[in-house]
């Protein structure tokens, strides 16, 4: 397996992009018909080109069977750095097309979606008013998913909550903020921690918790707390994204710790209570690739984000 990454390195220095597209297409859709039209080519002359690079290699890249097409080892070895050089290709002409004043490009960003309702809408307002030509292309997901698009190229920058998961590829980061956390309940609702003016971690072991789903980096953190303070949390419902929950906890289903700035963007119809010193916070952080330089559209909004 080695060897082949080796020689499919060597290769890649040399084989002409549009082969390494027609393989990249025909690797995701399983189907040579499919993979055809979405690049705009000829169905023959696709698989003419798939034949070429296969020879080039030495090896097969494709098992063919009768309505049915998969990667073999030397595919599958081949598809990562196929993707990567795409992406680094498609970097490069951005970078070119940026360069008249910022006047035309892309940004592509991700964020944890806490973020995307409480930071990022301030900021991107400010950055698309300054440069309305730019495009911006924003990814939501967990710390662990977006560090994995950012090793593949398939983003130019994204915010995300530290430590790192590891094992992590590398990555530049710069911290951005330290965050703390509050428990949100509904007004309508007895207040947890018996009315009190902060609550205590232990006090949510009375409480029905309204959970994010799995890999959500805030829930990761209060089931940690929570275990640490000697209790299973109690979920009231569990698995939405940052609206569902902010949406269930109005509706009286239950409490959820979330960051000091949705809660406060969250506006009516939400209870917001500190949580007791030394409470929780979280560290958000700024990321890219370590060994490519982000386009120039996204060292901007890189700035705007630390000089906010």
């Amino acid at each position: 397996m080695v060897e082949l990454i080796s020689i499919a390195c060597d290769y890649a220095e040399r084989v002409q992009f549009q082969q390494l597209q027609y393989f990249v297409a025909v690797a995701e859709t399983r189907h040579f018909t499919r993979a055809a039209e979405r690049v705009h080519v000829a169905q023959p002359s696709l698989s003419q080109q798939i034949r070429a690079l296969e020879r080039e290699l030495g090896a097969d890249l494709f098992v063919r069977a009768r309505g049915n097409i998969a990667l073999t080892d030397a595919g599958e070895a081949l598809l990562p750095l196929a993707r990567r050089i795409l992406a680094d290709a498609d970097t490069a002409r951005q970078e070119v097309q940026e360069l008249v004043q910022l006047r035309r490009g892309r940004v592509r960003l991700g964020a944890t979606p806490s973020l995307c309702t409480g930071l990022l809408p301030d900021v991107l307002r400010a950055f698309h008013d300054r440069y309305p030509g730019i495009q911006l292309l924003i990814e939501e997901g967990g710390s662990r998913d977006l560090v994995r698009e950012l090793a593949r190229g398939a983003l130019d920058l994204a915010l995300i909550v530290l430590p790192l998961p590891a094992p992590a590829p590398a990555l530049t980061t710069v911290e951005l903020l330290h965050e703390d956390l509050v428990v949100v309940s509904s007004p309508e609702e007895p207040a947890p921690g018996q009315g009190r003016r902060t609550v205590e971690i232990a006090d949510l072991a009375d409480e029905r918790l309204v959970m994010f789903r799995h890999g959500y980096d805030l829930r990761e953190l209060t089931v940690a707390a929570c275990r640490s303070a000697g209790f299973e949390p109690e979920f009231a419902v569990e698995g939405g994204e940052m609206d569902a929950v902010l949406g269930f906890v109005r509706a009286g289903l239950g409490v959820a710790v979330v960051p000091r700035m949705v809660a406060t963007r969250a506006g009516r119809g939400l209870r917001v209570t500190p949580l007791a010193r030394p409470g929780l916070q979280r560290t958000i952080a700024l990321a890219h690739r370590s060994d490519v330089a982000p386009p120039r559209g996204a060292r901007e909004l890189q700035r705007m984000l630390l000089e906010r």
